[in-house]
């Protein structure tokens, strides 16, 4: 019954942490409007950027501990760290300053980040 518990909680924080990773993603959209057009907007994005990439990051971390200790699909590992590899992409093109490849990316990674979620 522990196990059940614990599979149970690492799943709610997997839910957690896609929809804070959808949830930046679509913050760094409306930031990119603001960049366009303000004079904030370039701070705004790039706080957006790190904050969206720590999401990530814990995506991964909520797909291992669901995984490991839950006993639940690996599956969700090799999603999280595919997203994780697509977001290190995404800020090397936006560094770069490629927005022929940042912005189609960026709306891949929305797309995909709200297909995780709609499978949990």
């Amino acid at each position: 019954m522990a196990i059940q518990v614990t599979a149970r909680h690492g799943f709610s924080f997997l839910r957690i942490a896609i929809t804070l990773q959808t949830l930046t993603i679509f913050l760094q959209a409306v930031s990119s409007g603001l960049l366009m057009t303000s004079a904030y907007g370039e701070l705004l994005h790039s706080v957006g950027a790190r904050v969206m990439y720590g999401a990530s990051m814990l995506y991964v971390l909520a797909a291992v501990l669901a995984w490991k200790p839950g006993g639940g699909s690996p599956r969700p590992v090799l999603h999280a760290s595919g997203f994780l590899a697509l977001a290190s992409v995404q800020v090397a093109v936006g560094i770069a300053h490629i927005p022929s490849v940042h912005l189609p990316l960026g709306v891949l990674m929305f797309g995909l980040s709200v297909l995780a979620l709609a499978r949990r």
